[in-house]
């Protein structure tokens, strides 16, 4: 007797909700302190690099035309996110600062653990949110990205990433050879750079002026604003400093990602600062199983660039011969990247080997290189 459609499709998400498991992890390490604040971390990386090499590789493809009312129990773990790490965070702000079993380093881990949370799952659900037509899906993205004081990132990666990713225009495409300690203080800057000149040039089209209410920057503001005098309220100035800390640890974890998705990889330039179309080739994808749960799918990043619009359960797997493959998952790679010679050594010649494969005709790589300053001439 096959299972009810209902029952089958909520097997297939509850992998997905494993992350849900960081919950606890951060309440234990706050009641018990020592060693287990280093649970979170080790959750995020090393447990989940474990399990990508268990599980191995999934290459299986679900129907993208499946509807919205066949993905309930994927779209409740995005919706459901938000509150629960707001009410995780603000308990820890009011707990830590004044439990006297925790020293500064064990606090100090404790809201690193808080930023692993923040940044592997909740500015990673936020993206899946951004991309959604529905407006409370787009509420909920905006205040997770306000937990993390990072609100443009919403407008820099719909409006600028999206559209000129693989190009010199797109900070966040890390050039060949440039390692993440050069990348990271480039990116933070030039982001939110982007960011406002897109905003601003959106504005500018519609006769607006740049202080026009329906600039997001105010709701990023205001969202920011209000989660920076919660902090200070709960946990006081203690508060205050481990709640910039957790979001510090947050948007590095995001730009580490960012940093790996799309290395070394350009689209080519067809003349008059036209570029072709983004393809699965212009996207670093892994088909890695349990980092694939932890991260919604966002390995399958070379479909998500070629079809933004498709949630994360319907997001496609591509072969080699589609798109460049990444040797393991995110979370192994993501600490790879730390190490700027041990990364050249792993990815360089992987990046050599998409440029024979994908353009044999460009011999002069020089341009495409360069790590020029982005969104020229706008």
């Amino acid at each position: 007797m096959t299972p009810a459609p209902d029952l089958s499709r909520l097997r297939a998400a509850l992998p997905f909700w494993l992350s849900l498991l960081m919950v606890p992890l951060a309440i234990l390490g706050a009641l018990q302190g020592g060693w287990t604040v280093l649970l979170l971390p080790l959750s995020g990386w090393v447990m989940f690099s474990i399990l990508d090499a268990l599980t191995g590789l999934n290459t299986e493809n679900a129907d993208p035309a499946t509807p919205d009312s066949g993905l309930l129990w994927y779209r409740l773990l995005t919706l459901i996110w938000f509150p629960l790490q707001f009410l995780l965070l603000c308990w820890l702000l009011w707990y830590v600062p004044q439990a006297a079993h925790l020293g500064l380093a064990e606090r100090l881990g404790l809201f690193f653990g808080m930023g692993v949370i923040a940044g592997t799952v909740g500015i990673n659900y936020s993206h899946e949110l951004m991309h959604q037509k529905s407006a409370l899906e787009r509420w909920l993205g905006d205040l997770l990205l306000s937990m993390v004081l990072y609100g443009h990132f919403r407008s820099e990666h719909l409006r600028v990433h999206h559209l000129y990713v693989g190009t010199p225009r797109d900070p966040v495409t890390a050039r060949y050879n440039e390692g993440f300690h050069r990348f990271y203080p480039r990116v933070l800057w030039q982001c939110l750079k982007s960011a406002w000149g897109a905003e601003q040039a959106m504005l500018a089209r519609r006769g607006l002026p740049v202080w026009h209410r329906s600039n997001p920057f105010w709701r990023y503001g205001v969202l920011q604003a209000g989660m920076v005098l919660l902090a200070l309220a709960l946990g006081g100035w203690q508060g205050l400093l481990l709640f910039l800390w957790q979001a510090g640890a947050a948007v590095w974890q995001l730009e580490l990602v960012n940093y790996v998705e799309h290395y070394g990889l350009t689209r080519r330039h067809l003349g008059a600062g036209k570029y072709e179309h983004v393809l699965p080739r212009h996207s670093w994808n892994a088909a890695h199983k349990a980092s694939n749960w932890l991260l919604i799918n966002l390995q399958r990043h070379s479909d998500h660039h070629y079809k933004p619009d498709r949630r994360f359960p319907l997001l496609q797997n591509y072969s080699e011969d589609e798109a460049p493959q990444l040797p393991y998952g995110y979370p192994v790679m993501t600490a790879c990247a730390m190490v700027p010679p041990l990364w050249r050594r792993v990815m360089n010649p992987r990046v050599r080997d998409w440029r024979r494969r994908f353009y044999p005709d460009i011999t002069d790589w020089k341009p495409y290189n360069k790590a020029l300053n982005p969104m020229p001439g706008r």
